[in-house]
């Protein structure tokens, strides 16, 4: 089925429109841009150059895709933004494309980004997250599946959050969040095992003890994070969960939370 255009739209011929979409009047479209099957664009929403956007996503008034990294070390390289399928966008979100040549802002499928949303340049979302009212995700973030942030959240550079973590409303952070877990508070703390979410996916109730016996260690505890990993090893019964916190734990960069 053909999409339908508004003609108050400025669509470049050059743009790649799937089939079903509904472009509203306002809609700015420009040359490299790729969208996919069944997509809605509502009014004064800008879809830029680095654009490649999937199937069955609304993206709502005011939005901005592919905008030009906010980051002093742009010189004008092309790089993309690749949004995949059945994400919400509402009004006002903006995402920046990549810095350097090449360089991917990656966002996944079924995420639900809430008025006002920043996700800046080279951050990599995974898929069922959700960002709240006015959150603000700095450049070379990753955020795993299922995290949600909470309103007026604000995540610095190079930090990682991980799968089904919760981040409570207005907290600032510069360390990695690991997975599981809510992290509220300022300065930023270990609110607890997610226990909402973890339910949801599915998980275990006797996992989920393995896990907050694990984030016993790795916040009550007074040793670093490398004797922690080598604690958890030791004293938590194994499985794919608990391996997720080992690696979560293993590969931080910027320091762990609450550490």
């Amino acid at each position: 089925m053909a999409s339908e255009i508004s003609p108050k739209a400025e669509v470049s011929p050059k743009a790649k429109i799937g089939n079903n979409c509904k472009i509203f009047p306002f809609v700015y479209i420009e040359d490299d841009v790729e969208i996919g099957d069944n997509c809605i664009i509502f009014p004064f929403v800008s879809i830029c150059d680095g654009s490649r956007i999937g199937n069955n996503n609304k993206i709502h008034q005011g939005s901005v895709i592919a905008a030009l990294p906010q980051d002093f070390n742009f010189r004008g390289a092309k790089s993309y933004v690749i949004i995949g399928d059945n994400n919400v966008i509402r009004e006002n979100v903006v995402i920046n494309r990549g810095t350097q040549r090449d360089g991917k802002t990656v966002i996944g499928n079924n995420n639900f980004l809430l008025e006002g949303t920043h996700i800046s340049h080279d951050t990599k979302v995974g898929d069922h997250c959700v960002f709240g009212y006015g959150v603000k995700i700095a450049g070379d973030c990753e955020i795993d599946n299922g995290a949600i942030f909470s309103s007026s959240a604000i995540q610095n550079a190079n930090t990682r959050v991980g799968r089904l973590a919760l981040v409570q409303a207005g907290c600032t952070f510069s360390k990695d969040v690991p997975p599981f877990i809510v992290a509220g508070g300022k300065p930023l703390g270990y609110n607890g095992p997610n226990t909402t979410m973890m339910n949801e996916a599915g998980i275990d109730e006797k996992v989920q003890k393995h896990i907050a016996n694990a984030y016993r260690l790795l916040f009550h505890g007074k040793t670093s994070v490398f004797d922690v990993i080598n604690q958890i090893k030791d004293q938590v019964p194994d499985g794919p969960e608990v391996q997720d916190i080992i690696k979560f734990l293993e590969g931080t960069r910027r320091g762990i939370m609450g550490k």
